[in-house]
This record gives C-alpha cells, structure tokens and sequence, in this order.
C-alpha cells in the first residue's frame, strides 16, 4: 500500500494548511507533485486514490487533474523526460523535425520509454516560450531553439549524468 513517510506526511499537512478552510482541493496540484516524485516519478491509480484520501476527494476528481496537466505522469517514465511543444509557433520553427529526429535518435515514439529506462519522448501543448522555440522541457528547464545538434548534445549531456 502507498503511503507517505511521516516527514512526507508533515509536509502534506503543511501544503493543505496553507488554504483556507473549506478550500481543500486548492492543495491538490502541490500533492499531485510531491506524490509523482516520492512515488517513482509517475501517478499509479493507487497513488492518485490516497491522494484523493489524503484531501478527503472523489478519485474521479484527481483523475480529471492528473489527466489534464501533461506535468503528471501517468505510466512510468525514463529517467529523462523530453517534453516538446508541439503547438503553432514551435511548430512553425520545426518542432515536428525535432520530434521525428528524437524518435529515430533514441528508437522510441512518442509517449515511449527507451529500453534502459534512461528516456521518454512526449508531446506537450504551449509551454510559454514561443520566441525560443522549437523548445522543450527536460526537468525544470527549457531546451531553446533546438536542433539536431543541439538534441544530441542534450542526449550526450543526460548520459554522462550519474
């Protein structure tokens, strides 16, 4: 069964104090967060049903949030996740090259994981940096103004990472 640590526990009990009474599910997106990464990196249906525990809400409510925001993992994921926007302006700058490049580059499509769990490619709407686009989000970061070059020097980079 999933369950927070005791030190996880104070911090969810820290993010639901901060809203006000009655205003609850305001601490949803901070859980979803914290539970993605206590929990492996993605939100299992057990995982988003403590969640829904923990703030007292249908699973049907979570679901509808896990499911919407393309941050939330929903199957596990490489340990690098290539998140690039593939809405009008990075479109526009060759986002669907870059993404025709990183599926021949690491053997997977979109919504794929590499064999050695080291990369996932996905898809994902306006990330709100169409002057630098084609973009992508690895982690907390922005890769800008994309190329193939720039691509494989990004998969060079995550592989020599520990």
């Amino acid at each position: 069964m999933i369950k927070f640590s005791e030190d996880k526990m104070k911090e969810v009990q820290a993010m639901i104090a901060r809203y006000p009474e009655g205003k609850h599910k305001s601490a949803l997106i901070p859980l979803l967060h914290l539970a993605q990464d206590e929990f492996g990196g993605w939100l299992s249906a057990e995982t988003m049903d403590y969640v829904a525990t923990l703030l007292q809400l249908e699973s049907i409510e979570v679901y509808e949030v896990a499911t919407f925001y393309s941050m939330f993992n929903l199957k596990p994921v490489g340990k690098h996740v290539f998140e690039v926007c593939h809405t009008g302006p990075c479109m526009l700058n060759g986002s669907d090259k870059i993404i025709e490049y990183i599926k021949k580059k690491l053997s997977i499509s979109v919504g794929e994981t590499t064999a050695d769990d080291l990369f996932t490619l996905k898809t994902v709407e306006c990330l709100g940096a169409c002057g630098y686009a084609p973009m992508m989000q690895l982690g907390i970061h922005y890769r800008e103004h994309l190329t193939e070059a720039k691509v494989d020097a990004i998969i060079e980079e995550c592989r020599n990472k520990k």
